[in-house]
């Protein structure tokens, strides 16, 4: 009796191979997550540290001179001059700054990846560069950006002593809101998606607006700059620009490493060869069935 070309013993007969998951639709861990973020975190408050040491520092001392001169000008006429000794001198305030933002990092590389872990377990097949940049510009829209934009950075020794709390306060507030503005443009985004393209990033850049617009109901900045208005404005952009380096290498860093990780799953290319030429080697000999 002739065996049916279907039948498990034929030579014809369809083999079934197990396949190993695609490492993109594998839910990562959190532990090499927080690893990621910790080290991404970690050099990005390195750059911006030195960013700032190099270029912001240079300004704050002008800005702490400036500061001296106008105490000096206020001064009663040969009233008694009291000077106050510093706690840290400066070279101690510029390494303090460096190690300051290194542990800010770290800090935020901590909380970006457990908000990216929840993420990817909504989607694991996702890609891990596009995702990571724009998890970033989220993230530097919600916690540098939007308060930037309200409340901008103002020189050291600028401002009553007294209103610090105040400050504070309001800027703690703006950045509640950006995160949250941008948990609620991400909400936009995701249930939008069977929507048409326009439709969509119109419904998020509108989102946005309105979470702009919603940080002008704070109160505004109480006390005066009284600085010369290219010193402010150098030190501002200065400030931003040290959170977008940070960011920027954030980003980088993170989503590299993913990539790499990816690739660490992926099979090697001899064992797709290597199991090529074992089915050619079983089938080659016999001829089809017509």
């Amino acid at each position: 009796m002739t065996k049916s070309p279907e039948s498990p013993d034929s030579p014809t007969a369809p083999r079934t191979t197990s396949k190993s998951p695609s490492p993109t639709t594998t839910s990562s861990p959190v532990l090499p997550l927080l690893g990621r973020g910790l080290l991404a975190g970690g050099i990005g408050g390195l750059a911006a540290g030195l960013f700032s040491l190099l270029l912001a520092e240079p300004l704050m001392d002008k800005a702490i001179r400036a500061e001296e001169a106008r105490a000096h000008e206020h001064e009663p006429a040969g009233g008694a001059v009291e000077h106050h000794e510093e706690l840290f001198s400066r070279s101690t305030q510029h390494a303090g700054l460096v190690i300051a933002l290194v542990v800010a990092g770290l800090a935020i590389g901590v909380l970006f990846a457990v908000a990216y872990a929840l993420v990817h377990r909504r989607d694991p097949r996702g890609n891990p560069w596009p995702r990571a940049l724009a998890f970033c510009a989220a993230a530097f829209c919600a916690v540098s950006l939007f308060p930037a934009l309200r409340y901008p950075a103002a020189p050291p020794g600028v401002g009553d002593a007294g209103t610090v709390g105040d400050r504070q306060q309001m800027w703690l507030g703006a950045v509640v809101i950006g995160v949250l503005g941008m948990f609620l443009v991400w909400q936009v985004y995701v249930r939008l998606a069977p929507r048409p393209v326009p439709l969509r990033q119109g419904a998020v850049a509108v989102t946005a607006a309105l979470v702009l617009a919603l940080l002008w109901t704070l109160p505004d900045n109480p006390d005066p700059v009284p600085v010369s208005a290219t010193l402010l404005w150098d030190f501002r952009m200065l400030s931003l620009a040290s959170h977008v380096l940070m960011w920027a290498v954030f980003a980088a860093v993170f989503g590299g490493l993913g990539l790499r990780a990816v690739r660490a799953k992926a099979p090697a290319p001899t064992d797709t060869a290597d199991e090529a030429e074992s089915v050619e080697a079983d089938y080659g000999s016999v001829a089809p069935v017509r």
